[in-house]
């Protein structure tokens, strides 16, 4: 994300309000607690799912402390992250992953942003709140929200929703996919494929793919990458839809990272000896980022995104999930 966009969010919906926590501590011991967890999720017994169920304790009982930092943070290990996955990957198979994903790329995007426009009005949310929240369900989460936030010239408020509204459903997604993906058998490249259609952010398809299988997190990962480049187009659209053809598309630069990394580990012997360590690396700071994202979703958060918003969300999210999922199942 952007700073701008992270400032905004930060100052309107997460300032530490010890009014809203379970436990009133001081500030100090509540540094502790956060970075024995910290510490925790770079052990091996913290999953992703695990952190950011630990995450969300935090947030409920004693605050994150450092709350103006989070988003900053997460966004630079997210970005870290992927770019070490990509020691772990092959071109060859990567490239296959894509071509089967491109068709369900296409049909799922368009399809979310239309039927977010016509649920937005519906419901009566207004516009750019719509937009957003449309454009993170179809595109890649956060991601796509600050990048198409600046173009439309979306408010602090507007940008907070949809972020808001974003991360829990990611949460619940986390947990609830690989259950899902297990009851109907689906095999890993299904399930990978599944998870980058159907999850918004990166951290949450990673992290619910790497539990699956390699396979899984190897499709899961190219797809969503490929998936994020479509920030791009959306957003030059998004300057004609709301008439604002001042503002630059951001491009997200990782992205070139994560394929010169793969392309080292396919065509660099020596790397086979390292990537290991690289993707080991990767692992853990997907965790850490994961634990970070739900410490940040305190009451106050969930509270702010309102119930239209969140209605929208939910409508989409479970519309793009069924779907994909009937297409993964007879059509991959």
């Amino acid at each position: 994300m952007s700073d701008t966009i992270t400032a905004m969010y930060t100052q309107h919906q997460i300032t530490k309000d010890t009014g809203t926590l379970f436990l009133n501590i001081s500030e100090g011991t509540s540094k502790v607690i956060f970075f024995i967890c910290i510490a925790f999720c770079l052990t091996p017994l913290a999953s992703p799912a695990i952190a950011l169920l630990l995450g969300l304790v935090i947030a409920q009982l004693t605050g994150h402390p450092y709350i103006h930092l989070n988003h900053k943070a997460t966004n630079l290990l997210l970005q870290g992250s992927v770019v070490g996955l990509g020691f772990g990957m092959n071109v060859h198979s990567a490239m296959q992953a894509g071509k089967e994903g491109v068709v369900f790329t296409i049909a799922s995007i368009s399809g979310t942003l239309i039927l977010g426009s016509l649920l937005g009005k519906w419901l009566t949310i207004e516009k750019k709140t719509s937009y957003l929240i449309a454009s993170g369900t179809a595109i890649c989460g956060g991601s796509a929200i600050a990048a198409i936030s600046p173009v439309i010239k979306a408010e602090e408020k507007q940008i907070s929703v949809a972020l808001g509204c974003i991360f829990i459903l990611n949460a619940i997604a986390l947990l609830i996919f690989p259950v899902i993906g297990h009851y109907f058998n689906l095999s890993q490249t299904q399930f990978g494929l599944w998870c980058a259609i159907a999850i918004h952010d990166t951290s949450s398809v990673v992290g619910a793919a790497g539990k699956y299988g390699t396979r899984a997190l190897e499709v899961a990962t190219t797809v969503k990458l490929a998936r994020a480049l479509w920030i791009i187009p959306v957003a030059f659209m998004s300057t004609y839809i709301f008439k604002n053809r001042s503002k630059k598309v951001t491009i997200p630069y990782f992205i070139g990272l994560f394929v010169l990394a793969m392309v080292a580990n396919t065509y660099i012997p020596a790397m086979s000896h390292i990537s290991p360590l690289f993707t080991a690396g990767a692992k853990i700071g997907l965790t850490l980022t994961l634990f970070l994202i739900g410490a940040g979703l305190s009451r106050k958060i969930i509270v702010a995104v309102g119930v239209k918003p969140l209605l929208q969300g939910i409508v989409l999210w479970v519309t793009i999930s069924a779907t994909a999922l009937y297409a993964v199942m007879h059509l991959a």
